[in-house]
């Protein structure tokens, strides 16, 4: 029996038998058992992402430059005509410009969100003015009013600026809308990757799939009053239209996590990382909270107001700074992305059940 005891060090006699069994495998042989193939593949899944959200991000951030910015003219004819010539014959096509009649028309363009800035010229003084919301995107309206306060001293005139809807004291930077509907995003589609991990990752059932489904509804709803009290009554910054917030939020989250849901269903662990490449890697650059379409590349210029972080961060900023003007289109696509994340994750979870269904009725005909 003495010679079956172990010292604690490996060494002892009754070491040996441990020994030969697995001491002989060496490094490598450690290496293959702790990095199996399918951990390496989820190793090699997680540098794609970090690599394209580094590629992302800095690709629609590092350079931003004005193309088409959308500007009201109000000037008399004749200066009209000349002016427009001017900007349009600046490098590099910056600006985009519509004349209109009045200051009253460029003001309802301005708050309806279909400008970025309108330049109303004076024919009678050297100063002309600019209009600007600053609180649809302070980007936009600085990239504005740098171009025209440029053509101005070329022509020896000044500008002044006029902000007639400035963002509130505690969205300083305009921001705030851009932010709470990342958390919304990221809270949906993580809330939609635990329920999927509580089941061990197995794909799931169809009933499965609806709880899933029904669990994002209240779980959406609690996180839009979560948020709307954190830029409401806690922080400040984005005061008004709370339960406007509590149903937009409620939207965004329940689409996020039935996109999970659904992409989930159909590729297990994989899907995971789709749906952060959708709404994190893709969606939150592209989406105007940080640049407008008209500063970003054509790429993320082209799919932001597409994916679900670009038509929240416009729903959240139109509800809240511009009577929900400019909303419609933004409520579709978000609808769009939600209904097809629950077609697409009941649809993969029926075929599933079908194909099994399928296969248990051959299994007594193969055995014949």
């Amino acid at each position: 029996m003495a010679d079956a005891r172990d010292d604690g060090y490996g060494t002892g006699p009754g070491s040996t038998a441990r020994t030969a069994g697995d001491g002989g495998r060496g490094f490598l042989g450690e290496v293959r058992d702790a990095v199996s193939t399918r951990s390496a593949l989820v190793m090699l899944g997680v540098l794609l992402l970090q690599l394209g959200f580094a590629l992302s991000y800095m690709g629609a951030f590092h350079a931003p430059k004005p193309h088409q910015v959308p500007i009201t003219l109000v000037a008399p004819p004749a200066v009209e005509r000349d002016l427009v010539a001017r900007l349009d014959a600046l490098p590099g096509d910056p600006v985009r410009v519509t004349p209109v009649a009045d200051r009253a028309e460029a003001r309802a363009r301005l708050l309806d969100r279909r400008t970025d800035a309108a330049l109303v010229v004076d024919p009678a003084s050297r100063t002309d003015t600019l209009l600007v919301a600053s609180a649809g995107g302070p980007s936009a309206t600085t990239a504005a009013t740098e171009i025209l306060q440029r053509v101005a001293r070329a022509q020896d005139r000044t500008i002044v600026v006029r902000d007639l809807r400035a963002p509130s004291a505690g969205d300083s930077r305009g921001l705030s809308s851009f932010y709470l509907v990342l958390s919304w995003t990221i809270g949906g589609y993580l809330a939609a990757s635990a329920l999927n991990m509580a089941a061990g990752s197995k794909k799931p059932t169809l009933r499965r799939t609806l709880v899933r489904l029904a669990a994002m509804l209240p779980y959406g709803f609690v996180s839009g009053i979560g948020g709307a009290l954190i830029v409401g009554p806690v922080l400040d910054c984005l005061p008004g239209a709370f339960w406007e917030l509590v149903g937009i939020g409620t939207l965004v989250v329940f689409a996020s996590g039935a996109v999970g849901v659904a992409l989930q269903s159909v590729a297990g662990t994989v899907g995971l990382g789709l749906t952060i490449l959708i709404f994190t890697i893709l969606g939150n650059p592209s989406s105007g909270g940080v640049y407008p379409a008209s500063l970003l590349p054509p790429f993320w210029a082209a799919i932001g107001q597409a994916l679900p972080p670009g038509a929240g961060t416009t729903v959240v900023r139109n509800t809240v700074y511009f009577d929900g003007n400019a909303t419609t289109g933004a409520l579709w696509i978000l609808g769009a992305w939600a209904f097809g994340g629950v077609a697409v994750a009941i649809l993969a979870a029926a075929l599933r059940e079908r194909r099994k269904r399928d296969g248990r009725r051959r299994e007594p005909v193969a055995a014949g």
